[in-house]
């Protein structure tokens, strides 16, 4: 059975997990980013990050890393997308970068590709609006790491059609992911939920009234949660945090969204959580 192509933009740690996980169920995958650095790394990073599959994976489970590999094509040229049925967008959470991206690949993407935004915060049917396909745009809020995070958040813009929700369906399942649907709303359901969390709880370090790890270790044995709100934090970047809350802050203008000045602080500093080695914790 041929598999669709699939442009992946934006190559960091959530691109470079859904070039993984597509090209581990047979896609082609073409992987765009603007630095040559970051395509590099994301190469190594799949590497990796398959050879620990093979060696700790169930017989069932195991993969041909090589394999695997021959179906990314990592590159800096975004005209390689214009054969590819479904584009991801995984790009920095700036409204400012992001408008651009879409105007790009509205020119150079086929007619009937759809665009979904792998976005935590800005809202799908403004990005939609940048593009001549406006019922072709949806988000697909991917979880950290994506080759083993199993459900997805699927964001329904004003216009998204019945046809692109079944696209989207379709693409997910062939990855063995289950979905949420849910409306357009900046932040959406998980993170304006999350990052209120994640906020208050850095304000709570700020303020010493807890530590970072009594603070995670409440949330972990308290209520269950497998990583607290700092752990998560990290894991996310510290830098999306604050772009995310940021984005929230601007859409709803509400001060509850404000981002505490110690999370600003940490990432003025370049402390952004496991991608840098040093957040709340350190790695």
């Amino acid at each position: 059975m041929n598999k669709q192509k699939i442009g992946v933009i934006g190559i960091g740690v959530m691109g470079s997990g859904l070039a993984q996980n597509l090209a581990q169920v047979g896609h082609p995958v073409v992987a765009i980013d603007i630095s040559e650095s970051n395509l590099e790394h994301a190469n190594q990073q799949i590497k990796s990050n398959l050879r620990l599959q093979r060696m700790f994976g169930a017989k069932q489970q195991r993969v041909d890393t090589d394999e695997v590999l021959s179906r990314i094509l990592f590159s800096t040229n975004a005209n390689l997308l214009r054969d590819a049925s479904f584009v991801i967008e995984n790009v920095t959470e700036k409204w400012e970068i992001k408008c651009k991206v879409y105007e790009k690949i509205d020119t150079i993407c086929n007619d009937q590709c759809v665009f979904a935004a792998n976005t935590s915060a800005i809202s799908i049917s403004r990005l939609a609006s940048v593009t001549n396909r406006v019922s072709k745009v949806i988000g697909m809020h991917f979880m950290n790491p994506v080759p083993m995070k199993h459900v997805v958040e699927m964001i329904i813009g004003r216009y998204t059609s019945a046809d692109t929700i079944d696209a989207a369906k379709s693409l997910l399942a062939g990855m063995g992911k289950r979905y949420v649907i849910v409306n357009d709303s900046p932040g959406f359901v998980s993170n304006r939920v999350l990052m209120l969390t994640i906020n208050e709880s850095i304000h709570l370090l700020q303020e010493k009234v807890a530590s970072i790890e009594d603070v995670d270790e409440i949330f972990k044995e308290c209520f269950g949660h497998k990583m607290g709100p700092l752990e998560t934090a990290d894991l996310i970047g510290l830098d999306t945090v604050l772009f995310s809350l940021e984005v929230l802050y601007e859409s709803f203008n509400d001060p509850k969204y404000k981002p505490c000045s110690l999370l600003r602080e940490m990432v003025s500093a370049g402390h952004y959580g496991r991608k840098t080695g040093k957040g709340f914790y350190r790695y």
